[in-house]
């Protein structure tokens, strides 16, 4: 036994002191609260964002733009990026949803368009929910067929 090791006997110490129970321990009146104000009633609990009566940052920060919940999210694929899968063999004349998602390229989830940049060499059959105007101009005019799920 060391002097660090040295512990006081189980249930020789209290826990601190018993506060509002009388002036007679010390602890009694106001409860070690303070006098008067918001924290020393009972029932007190600080609004979330309270910044002591100064007004709070969520109010003096401007307000702006709108979110419209009904927004449909589009996962765009470029026709570079089409053309450079069937250059590497990946793949054929036939591209479909399942195509797309099988090469990482989309989501089984995401509504997919096909977007115009890049040029596309090959004749292919797409299918997918949505393609611009230049994509699709750029499929038929390569012999391939654009449809829209």
């Amino acid at each position: 036994m060391q002097l660090h090791n040295l512990k006081p006997a189980k249930g020789s110490v209290k826990a601190g002191k018993r506060i509002g129970r009388g002036e007679g321990s010390g602890k009694g009146g106001t409860a070690t609260r303070g006098h008067k104000g918001a924290k020393s009633r009972s029932g007190y609990s600080r609004k979330l964002g309270f910044e002591g009566g100064q007004m709070p940052l969520q109010r003096r920060v401007p307000k702006f733009g709108f979110k419209n919940i009904n927004r449909k999210e589009y996962q765009g694929i470029n026709l570079d990026t089409l053309q450079n899968l069937v250059d590497e063999g990946r793949i054929k004349d036939n591209v479909t949803l399942e195509v797309l998602i099988e090469n990482g390229l989309a989501g089984k989830n995401d509504l997919v368009k096909i977007m115009g940049r890049g040029e596309l060499k090959a004749k292919l059959n797409i299918t997918v929910h949505k393609f611009t105007a230049t994509a699709k101009a750029a499929i038929e005019k390569a012999g391939g067929e654009a449809v829209t799920l």
